[in-house]
């Protein structure tokens, strides 16, 4: 089960994020590439990486940290609006539990609706 402050102190943190896209002129309701990463004990993030594509995301890469944890960079495509963060972020606290990681955040860019 998820813990509620857990998922709180998370969706605050979520604000400072989305005040600076709307400050390069993003535009939430627009779909996007949403980076999401997890970090933990090897076996743990190789399971994340290989179970992926069934927790409905893209794995892209692996990634070690001077403490000897390793990290799984994975992508999902999606808005970055308030509700669909907090799924988002709800769908990442589950896989912390169901496969012994930690949640590490997530980033995108900003998107404006204008071709680059």
């Amino acid at each position: 089960m998820i813990n509620p402050k857990r998922l709180a102190e998370e969706l605050e943190a979520n604000e400072e994020v989305l005040i600076a896209l709307a400050e390069n002129g993003d535009i939430a309701a627009l779909p996007r590439t949403i980076d999401v990463h997890f970090k933990g004990p090897q076996e743990a993030i190789e399971n994340v990486a290989e179970d992926a594509q069934d927790l409905g995301f893209r794995f892209i890469d692996f990634g070690e940290f001077e403490d000897g944890d390793w990290a799984a960079d994975l992508q999902v495509d999606g808005p970055v609006t308030r509700d669909a963060l907090k799924a988002l972020i709800t769908r990442a606290l589950e896989i912390e539990i169901s496969h012994g990681v930690e949640f590490d955040g997530w980033g995108c860019a900003a998107e404006t609706g204008s071709a680059e």
